[in-house]
C-alpha cells in the first residue's frame, strides 16, 4: 500500500489542469508588446503570397482538392481498420474469456499489414520559405496516426455468437503471442482510437510523461475507457498493468485527461479558427503538433477574437511578407525602397519598412517547431535558475509577519533542476501575495548560440545577401527571442515546476491520508472519547466495542473543579470496566492530558489500568454538524457529537474518517494553493482505494462507508441499504444483481470488495427454513385450491464460502477447479490444512505449472492462493501502526539536546516529517536525516518516506523556545 518512489520524469513536458491556478506571469499573453494607440485589422484578408518555386505552383493548385478527397478516404479508413483490429471475446471451455486468434487464411495479409507500423511523417511543418516539404500542404488535414489504406480491404461482419452480451469484460489470460503476459490487445499495436486526433500517438506521449510501457498505456486507456476502477484494475487486472500500484495508476490516469484537454481544446480552436476563416496549413500543424496548454496558447494566442493583432499580423497587412520571404528565399532580387509608401503609416520610410519586415521573420522563426525545439535543448544542457527577490512594494508597506515567513526567498536563487517542489509552491504563494518577485534567469550564452545557429544554419538565406540584409536577419533573430522565445520559455519551466510542485503535493496528501485512513483498528475495548474544552467544558462519550454510545457527559477540568470532576470520571469508568481513554488534540489538549496523567501516575482509577491516547480531531467539529451526523446521533448535542467521533477514530478509523471530507482531515501541503480540482479527485481516489482494499461486511456496514467501494456511488448505497431493510441480510455475492441500478458493470466492480460473515448468515438461513417449512405446513392444510406463493429470495439463495474472500467471482470458477486440483474444499478455507495442501502443489507443480493446467494466469492464482489461506475476517490493516498508548507526560521545557524520545509521525512533506512527542509541538525530522538504514526493513517499503501513523525513537538535535521549534534525528522506526 505505500507509494511508488518517484519516477523520473522524462524530457516530454508536464502538462497542466485546466483549473490550474498559476501565477499570473503564466497565464500572461505569449506577445509582450505595449502598443500606443489600439489598431484596427482590415476586415478582408489578404492571401498569403505563394513564392516563385521551380516545379511547386502547379503541385500546390492540385493540393486542394486532392487533400480533400483524401482527407475523406483516410478518415473511413482510419474507422474501419480501428474496428479491424479490435478483438472479439469468445467464451472459453472453462467460462472465462480468451483472446481469439484471427483466421490464418482471412487475414494472413491484413495480419502483416497492420503489425507493421505505418509511417508517420516526422516534421509536418511548412517550410514554404525553405522549400522543404513541397507537398505538405497535401497532408494537412490528414490525422498522421491514422492506418494507410492497403488495397481494398473489406470489414466482414462477425456472427453474433462471437460477441458476449450483457456481461462485464473477463481478463485477458496469456496467448502464444505474448508469451510474456504482455496481452496484445490490438492488433495494430499499440494504436487507441481518440475522439480527437492530434500529430502524436497519445500512447506514445501517456508513456514517456509518466515513464510507464506503452503496451501498458494502452491497456490502461482501453480500461478507462471502459469505466473500470482504480481499486478494479490494481486488484484484478495486474496482468493488463504490469503489476502497477494504485498511485502510478493514478498518475496515468491524470496525466491521460490532461492529454485529452489540450487535444480537445486544440480541435475546439481549430474549428473556431476555421470558421473564421483564418486557419491556414502552416498554422493547422503547429495546433495539431501542441502537446501543452503553453503550447497551444503560444500558437494561438495571435488569433483570438478581440487580439489586436501582432506586429507581424499588422506587417502581413501592409503587404510586407512577400518581402520577407523573399529575403530568406532570393536576397538578390530584393529591393526594399520599393515597398515605400510615402503616404501610408507603417510604409512612410526605410526603417518602417525594415521594421515590418523584421516582425514577420520574427514571428516565423518564434513559431517554428525545430528552432523553438533547439532552443529547449540547449536550455536542457545550460543553468537555468529561477530567482526570487523582495518585493518593494511589500518592503514598503506590508504585513511584517507575512514578509518574514518567505525570509528563506528575500534573496534566492537556484538551478530549476535542482529546486524542490515545497520551493516552488512558496514561492508562487509569495508571489501571489506580492510579497516576492520571481523570475527565471536564462544565461546570455544560450542567447549568442541560439542567434549563431538561426542566421548561419536554420535560417540562413539561400543565396548571397547584402549586408544590410543580413544585418536585419540578425535583428529579426534577436527580436524574436527577446520579445517572443524568451517569454514563452520562462512561461514553460514555470509552468512545468509548478505543475510537478502541484502534482507531488497531491500525491503526498494522498500517501498521507492512505497511511491514516489504514490505522490498525482497536478492536474489543470500551473507549471513552474526549473531546478537551476550557470555558464550555470538556466533553465526553463512552462507547462499546461494537461502537454503540453507552453513556455521553460535559465535566469541567479546567475552572477548578478538577478534583470534583475526577470522582465522576472514575465512577464512569469502571461502570462500564473502560481504561481507555481517547483524548482530541484540539484546545485545551494538554491540560487535560496532564490532568489524566497525573490521575493515573496516582493510580486514582484503580483496580482499572487506565492509558490513554492522543488523536488528532481534523474535521471532528465540521463532521458533528453535518447532516450525516444528525442522522446517525438524531438526539444527540453536536458538541457531544465530536466526543462520539474522536472514540471512534481509535476503534475504526476507516469507518469514521470517511464521514469527513478528505481535505479537512488536514495531513497534507500547500493544500489551498493546488488545483482544489486535482486535489479532490486523487483524495476521493484514495478514499475508495482504502474501502475497497479493506473490504466491508454488507449486512452491517454504514451507507457512508458503501458510497466509496469502488463501482458504487450515494444512490446505490442507499438502494443497498433499502434492499436490505425491506429483505432481509445480503445471503450471496449474487443477490446485488437484484438491487435497483445496480447493473452488470457496477457488480464487476463491487463485487470483489464485500464481505459475507458466513457464520452469521448460515444462522439466519437456518432460522429461514424452519420458519418456511411451518409455513409450507400451514398453507398445505388451509389453503390447498390456492395458487402456489413465489418463494422468499432467501429461499432460493445459498451462501457461497468464497464470498468471504478477495477472490472475484469471474474467477470462482477457477478457484473450485484450483481446489478441487489441491483437493481441498470449501469449509477448510482460510485453515492451516488449507496453506498445507496448497505448499504441496506449489512445490511439487510451481505457481507458472500450476497457473499453465488451470488455463489462468500467474496474478489470478496468486489472489486464488491469498483468498483460500487468509483467516476469516482477515484484516490488511493488522500490518499496519496502532495508536500510540500512554501513561505520563513531558512538557516542551523539559527537552533538551540529546533526549531521546518515541513519537508518532503526525505528517509528511517533501522537506521533513513533523513527529508528535507528547509536548504540545510536533518536532520536525529533516528530510536528510531520513536514510534506508534507519528505516523498519520488515516494513514493504517503496519510499524512503514515513507516514502519519508510524512510530519512530527520535532524539532531540535542537529547541528554539521563541519560535517553538524543535529539531529531531530520526533513530529508528518501532
Amino acid at each position: 500500500m505505500s507509494s511508488l518512489p518517484r519516477r523520473v520524469k522524462s524530457e516530454a513536458k508536464a502538462l497542466t489542469s485546466e483549473d490550474d491556478e498559476l501565477p499570473s506571469l503564466l497565464n500572461s499573453s505569449s506577445e509582450s508588446e505595449e502598443e500606443e494607440e489600439e489598431w484596427q485589422p482590415k476586415s478582408r484578408i489578404t492571401k498569403r503570397p505563394q513564392l516563385p518555386k521551380k516545379n511547386e505552383a502547379k503541385t500546390k493548385k492540385v493540393a486542394a482538392p486532392r487533400s480533400a478527397v483524401a482527407m475523406k478516404k483516410v478518415k473511413k479508413v482510419a474507422v474501419k481498420e480501428e474496428m479491424d483490429v479490435s478483438l472479439a471475446i469468445a467464451p472459453a471451455e472453462d467460462d472465462r474469456m480468451q483472446l481469439q486468434k484471427p483466421k490464418e487464411e482471412d487475414t494472413g495479409t491484413k495480419w502483416k499489414t497492420l503489425n507493421q507500423k505505418p509511417e508517420v511523417p516526422k516534421k509536418m511543418e511548412i517550410h514554404s520559405f525553405q522549400g522543404k516539404n513541397v507537398k505538405s500542404l497535401e497532408n494537412d488535414e490528414k490525422p498522421s496516426t491514422s492506418i494507410p489504406l492497403v488495397g481494398n480491404q473489406v470489414k466482414h461482419e462477425k456472427s453474433e455468437e462471437d460477441f458476449a452480451f450483457d456481461e462485464p469484460p473477463f481478463k485477458k489470460i496469456k496467448s502464444t503471442t505474448c508469451p510474456e503476459g504482455k496481452p496484445v490487445k490490438n492488433l495494430g499495436g499499440n494504436k487507441v482510437k481518440e475522439e480527437f486526433e492530434m500529430n502524436w500517438d497519445i500512447v506514445q506521449a501517456l508513456s514517456e510523461i509518466t515513464n510507464v510501457e506503452p503496451w501498458v498505456c494502452a491497456n490502461l486507456i482501453r480500461l478507462f475507457q471502459e469505466e473500470n476502477t482504480i481499486p478494479f484494475i490494481a486488484r484484478y487486472r495486474k496482468e493488463l498493468i504490469n503489476n502497477l500500484e494504485a498511485d502510478a495508476l493514478r498518475e496515468v490516469q491524470q496525466t491521460l485527461e490532461e492529454l485529452r484537454t489540450v487535444a480537445k481544446k486544440t480541435h475546439t480552436m481549430i474549428q473556431k479558427l476555421k470558421k473564421e476563416g483564418k486557419l491556414s496549413g502552416c498554422l493547422l500543424t503547429a495546433l495539431l503538433n501542441c502537446r501543452t496548454l503553453e503550447e497551444l496558447d503560444h500558437v494561438s494566442a495571435p488569433y483570438k477574437t478581440g487580439s489586436k493583432g501582432t506586429k507581424a499580423q499588422r506587417a502581413k497587412q501592409l503587404g510586407l511578407e512577400p518581402a520577407a520571404l523573399s529575403l530568406l528565399q532570393n536576397p538578390m532580387e530584393l529591393n526594399l525602397f520599393s515597398y515605400i509608401r510615402p503616404n501610408t503609416k507603417g510604409l512612410s520610410t526605410i526603417r518602417e519598412v525594415e521594421a515590418g519586415v523584421q516582425h514577420i521573420l520574427a514571428d516565423i522563426f518564434a513559431k517554428d517547431k525545430d528552432t523553438l525545439d533547439f532552443i529547449r535543448k540547449l536550455c536542457q544542457q545550460r543553468y537555468i535558475c529561477i530567482q526570487s527577490a523582495l518585493a518593494k512594494v511589500s518592503s514598503k508597506s506590508g504585513n511584517e509577519k507575512d514578509i518574514d515567513k518567505f525570509q528563506l526567498y528575500h534573496e534566492f536563487s537556484c538551478n530549476i533542476k535542482n529546486i524542490q517542489h515545497h520551493q516552488i509552491l512558496a514561492i508562487n504563494r509569495g508571489e501571489n501575495l506580492k510579497i516576492l518577485t520571481v523570475k527565471v534567469n536564462i544565461p546570455d550564452g544560450v542567447k549568442n548560440e541560439f542567434c549563431w545557429w538561426c542566421v548561419n544554419e536554420r535560417w540562413r538565406p539561400k543565396q548571397f545577401s547584402k549586408p544590410e540584409l543580413m544585418r536585419i536577419l540578425r535583428n529579426s533573430v534577436e527580436d524574436a527571442y527577446k520579445r517572443l522565445i524568451y517569454p514563452l520559455l520562462c512561461r514553460e519551466f514555470r509552468s512545468k515546476l509548478t505543475s510537478d510542485a502541484e502534482k507531488e503535493s497531491v500525491m503526498m496528501f494522498g500517501r498521507n491520508l492512505r497511511q491514516l485512513l489504514l490505522t490498525s483498528p482497536v478492536r474489543g475495548r470500551t473507549l471513552m472519547g474526549v473531546d478537551p474544552g476550557y470555558k464550555h467544558g470538556c466533553k465526553l462519550a463512552i462507547i462499546s466495542p461494537t461502537s454503540q454510545i453507552l453513556h455521553t457527559d460535559v465535566v469541567y477540568l479546567h475552572s477548578g473543579q478538577g478534583f470534583r470532576e475526577a470522582e465522576k470520571i472514575k465512577r464512569l469508568l469502571l461502570r462500564y470496566n473502560c481504561s481507555t481513554v481517547v483524548i482530541g488534540n484540539g484546545t485545551a489538549c494538554r491540560e487535560t492530558e496532564a490532568y489524566f496523567a497525573d490521575l493515573i501516575m496516582k493510580k486514582y482509577f484503580a483496580p482499572l489500568d487506565v492509558v490513554y491516547c492522543i488523536v488528532s480531531e481534523a474535521g471532528a467539529s465540521i463532521y458533528s454538524v453535518s447532516p450525516e451526523a444528525s442522522k446517525e446521533m438524531p438526539d444527540l448535542d453536536p458538541n457531544l457529537r465530536s466526543a462520539v467521533s474522536i472514540a471512534r477514530r481509535v476503534q475504526d478509523p476507516l469507518a469514521e474518517l470517511v464521514k469527513i471530507e478528505p481535505k479537512h482531515i488536514g495531513v497534507g501541503m500547500y493544500q489551498h494553493d493546488v488545483s482544489q480540482t486535482l486535489l479532490k479527485a486523487t483524495l476521493d481516489s484514495v478514499v475508495e482505494e482504502c474501502v475497497s482494499f479493506v473490504g466491508v461486511d454488507i449486512n452491517i456496514c454504514s451507507e457512508i462507508l458503501l458510497r466509496h467501494i469502488a463501482g458504487l456511488n450515494a444512490n446505490r448505497a442507499k438502494n443497498i441499504i433499502e434492499w436490505r431493510e425491506k429483505n432481509g441480510p445480503f445471503i450471496n455475492r449474487e443477490q446485488l444483481k437484484e438491487v435497483k441500478g445496480l447493473g452488470p458493470k457496477s457488480f464487476q466492480q463491487c463485487a470483489g470488495f464485500i464481505r459475507f460473515n458466513q457464520e452469521y448468515i448460515k444462522t439466519f438461513c437456518s432460522n429461514k427454513k424452519t420458519d418456511l417449512g411451518s409455513r409450507a405446513f400451514l398453507t398445505k392444510a388451509g389453503a390447498q385450491g390456492k395458487k402456489k406463493s413465489k418463494p422468499t429470495p432467501c429461499a432460493l439463495q445459498q451462501p457461497n464460502p468464497l464470498d468471504q474472500t478477495c477472490i472475484h467471482p469471474e474467477s470462482y470458477n477457477t478457484a473450485m477447479r484450483f481446489l478441487s486440483f489441491i483437493g481441498g474444499n470449501t469449509n477448510d478455507i482460510g485453515k492451516s490444512d488449507m496453506q498445507q495442501k496448497i505448499n504441496a502443489v506449489i512445490q511439487k507443480e510451481g505457481l507458472e505449472g500450476t497457473a499453465k493446467r488451470l488455463n489462468t494466469t500467474v496474478h489470478t492464482l496468486q489472489l486464488i492462493i491469498d483468498g483460500l489461506t487468509q483467516p476469516e475476517g482477515f484484516d490488511i490493516r493488522t500490518d499496519f501502526d496502532k495508536p500510540d498508548f500512554k501513561r505520563s507526560i513531558v512538557c516542551f521545557e523539559d527537552l533538551s539536546v540529546g533526549t531521546v524520545l518515541t513519537g508518532k509521525v503526525e505528517n509528511a512533506t517533501p522537506f521533513g516529517v513533523f513527529v508528535d512527542i507528547g509536548v504540545g509541538k510536533a518536532g520536525l525530522i529533516p528530510v536528510r536525516n531520513i536514510t534506508e538504514a534507519k528505516l523498519s526493513k520488515v516494513k514493504k517499503r517503496r519510499s524512503l518516506g514515513l507516514g502519519p501513523g508510524e512510530r519512530v525513537e527520535v532524539k532531540v538535535l535542537n529547541v528554539d523556545i521563541p519560535r517553538l521549534r524543535i529539531t529531531l534525528d530520526l533513530i529508528r522506526v518501532l
